[in-house]
Formats: C-alpha cells, sequence, structure tokens
C-alpha cells in the first residue's frame, strides 16, 4: 500500500468562532494547515486524476466549514473539519488539521494562538485465534488481552470459546478456537507484524503447516480492503471453508460482509459434520 502525505499550509478563511459574543458578530481571520494522509495505489497505477484526492476539495471542504455556522472553540472547529475530510474522502487515512486564531482576544502582545488535532480512519478488523498445544484457553486469553492493549486497535467483541476438530491435517489434537472483532488505523502488515509477535512471545514454534500449534492468530478482514503479496492474504483465502471460524464469528459478527457476503450467510453454505465446531462449557467467564 502506498500512501501520499498532502501539507496545505496558510489557507486562510474568515470565521465566527469564539466564545465572546463580539467574535462571532464581528468575525476574524483564521488560519488552517493541512496534513492529509491518503491512499493513493490506484491513483500511481492508472495515473488518473480521478482516484487522485483533490487538493482543492480538501480545501472547499475546510473553508466550508470555518466559514459557516460558528462554534465556540477552535478545538471543536479542528475536529470537525478532520472529520469531514475522512468522511467525504475514501482514500483518505489520516488528517492532521491546525487552527491558527492570530487575532485571539487576549490581553498580552503575542503572534496568535493555535491549536492541532489528528484523526485517523478505523476500519473493521477481525481475528480468528486457535490453540491445540499446552494450556490452550489460557494462550487464547493472553492473546486477545494483548491484542487488547495494542496501540491504534480497539476490540469490540469477543466469542465464545469453542472446541472444534483439526482442520488440514487430521492426526493432532483438537483444537480452541475464538474470534475476536474490532477497529483500527493500523496498516494490514502492521496487523499481520502484531499476530506474529504476540505468537512469538507465547511460545509458538516453527514447525507442520497447519500442524499442532500453542497459538495461532489469523488476520481475518480489514474493513473491504482487498490484498494478495507473498506474506498476506486479505480477506483471509480460507476463511469461507472453516467452520471453525465461521461459527465463532457469526456469533458477533453475523451482518460483517467479507467479499461482498455476510458471515452467517458464508456460514449457513458451508458443509458441516455433526459436533465439528462446539461451544465449550462454562463459556460465560470466558468473555
Amino acid at each position: 500500500m502506498k500512501l501520499m502525505t498532502i501539507e496545505i499550509r496558510g489557507l486562510t478563511v474568515f470565521g465566527r468562532h469564539g466564545v465572546l459574543p463580539e467574535e462571532t458578530r464581528l468575525g476574524q481571520k483564521f488560519v488552517i494547515d493541512l496534513d492529509v494522509e491518503a491512499e493513493i495505489d490506484v491513483a500511481v497505477a492508472t495515473d488518473d486524476y480521478a482516484h487522485a484526492v483533490c487538493y482543492a476539495a480538501l480545501c472547499e471542504k475546510t473553508v466550508e466549514l470555518v466559514g459557516g455556522a460558528p462554534f465556540k472553540l477552535i478545538e471543536t472547529l479542528a475536529d470537525r473539519i478532520a472529520a469531514r475530510l475522512l468522511a467525504d474522502f475514501p482514500s483518505v487515512t489520516r488528517v492532521g488539521v491546525k487552527v491558527h486564531k492570530p487575532a485571539a482576544p487576549i490581553p498580552h502582545p503575542l503572534s496568535g494562538v493555535s491549536v492541532s488535532i489528528e484523526r485517523k480512519r478505523l476500519l473493521p478488523v477481525g481475528f480468528s485465534l486457535g490453540s491445540n498445544l499446552g494450556a490452550r484457553e489460557s494462550f487464547l486469553h493472553t492473546a486477545l488481552t494483548w491484542l487488547g492493549t495494542q496501540e491504534g486497535l480497539e476490540i469490540d467483541a469477543i466469542s465464545r470459546f469453542y472446541d472444534s476438530a483439526p482442520w488440514g491435517k487430521a492426526d493432532q489434537p483438537g483444537f480452541v478456537n475464538a474470534c475476536a472483532i474490532g477497529r483500527t488505523s493500523l496498516s494490514p502488515h502492521a496487523l499481520l507484524r502484531l499476530c506474529k509477535e504476540i505468537e512469538n512471545r507465547l511460545g509458538r514454534l516453527p514447525g507442520v503447516h497447519w500442524g499442532p500449534r500453542a497459538i495461532d492468530i489469523d488476520l481475518l478482514y480489514l474493513g473491504d480492503r482487498t490484498l494478495r503479496d507473498h506474506v498476506l492474504t486479505l480477506p483471509h483465502p480460507f476463511l469461507h471453508e472453516r467452520a471453525f471460524v465461521l461459527v465463532p464469528l457469526a456469533e458477533i459478527a453475523p451482518h460483517q460482509r467479507i467479499g461482498g457476503r455476510p458471515v452467517c450467510e458464508l456460514l449457513n453454505e458451508l458443509p458441516r459434520e455433526p459436533g465439528d465446531v462446539t461451544a465449550r462449557a462454562g463459556n460465560e467467564e470466558t468473555r
């Protein structure tokens, strides 16, 4: 994924923001700086302006807000600008806004005051976790805790724990599986690195593909992003074939669309074996 940062400096707009009645009545000059990070893979690949972020449009949206209805706080104004740009430009991943107020009514000599804010786009994300060696439930609990404390990642829901038969290589112990969903500003490869770091910290050792492991964490999806390179494919290429993924995922995100189809639909169409995935006893304590 290629990212570009657009810097816009000194966008000057007349507005009526402030706490004092004179500020909203008389108005004053505000100066805006923008730092906008955007994905540019398609724009670069096609050299097509239609897929790029228009600098003029960024300015127009900002001018519209600064020149519009007054806010008491320039902090609120900065936040609204950041939110609007993220909402109106889908390829934008991060917005930094600095609002200068050169004529702030402060009874001391100064060149002005300013506030800065940064907002990042949060995308829905899903993980599958499994373990079939050692203290399986403990490994899952620890992995979920570390995922939930990672900066830039918010875990919103965790499924119950499920017993499942091995998949891909049958002659090994059964697994305990779970899924977690949330929102993140992290890139796909940053999430992959996080999964691998947690696996390493919990003692996962290199072994046979699809063989026994203390912990396995798969990144299932990241918004509607598609990706295929030598280390990562999104959505997960085998997600739709695995009951041990779809059953816990359907419990917490039945309507999440993956590859254009809801999870509940993928699960309903999956051929199942009786007892292939079953909720563990005492599950309410795991959530």
